[in-house]
């Protein structure tokens, strides 16, 4: 076998439907369309109802709808949070905690809009925290421990 022994497999190659070529040509007079109806004649557009409202225009939107949209969509602010008895468990008295070092530490997978601390749990030592926003729990905990909270603003 040599390369001028090769051959495209007959079947590769498939020729296109003649479509509205004559009765004889198989796919003539409706040309695979079926019988009449607005289908038929045209295409439809995706989403179209046959002139009843449409899904998409049913559902109410939600931004600007009152305080029930207050916070969701484009304008929500999602934090990473991480718990007091998560910091607690994780580090050691005076150590300095900050987004980098949960991020480095696999506590948080991102960053999102900023790192909050809550405060579920207890905490025993004393640590320094650097987020965007405490509870106000978290905030009483950490500094009972003789810690200290730091909001970091931007």
């Amino acid at each position: 076998m040599d390369l001028s022994d090769l051959r495209r497999n007959p079947k590769s190659k498939k020729k296109a439907k003649r479509i509205g070529r004559g009765i004889s040509a198989g796919q003539g007079k409706t040309a695979g369309r079926g019988e009449k109806g607005q289908k038929h004649r045209y295409s439809v557009r995706p989403g179209f109802e046959g002139g009843q409202t449409p899904l998409y225009r049913r559902i109410p939107t939600l931004r600007g709808k009152g305080k029930a949209a207050h916070n969701i969509g484009m304008f929500r602010t999602e934090f990473a949070v991480v718990n007091v008895m998560t910091l607690s468990e994780h580090f050691g008295a005076g150590e300095e905690i900050d987004a980098d070092r949960l991020l480095a530490t696999g506590l948080i997978g991102k960053r999102l809009d900023g790192l909050k601390i809550l405060g579920q749990g207890e905490i025993d030592k004393a640590l320094h925290v650097k987020a965007d926003a405490f509870s106000a729990s978290a905030r009483e905990k950490i500094e009972a421990a003789e810690g200290t909270a730091e909001v970091i603003e931007g």
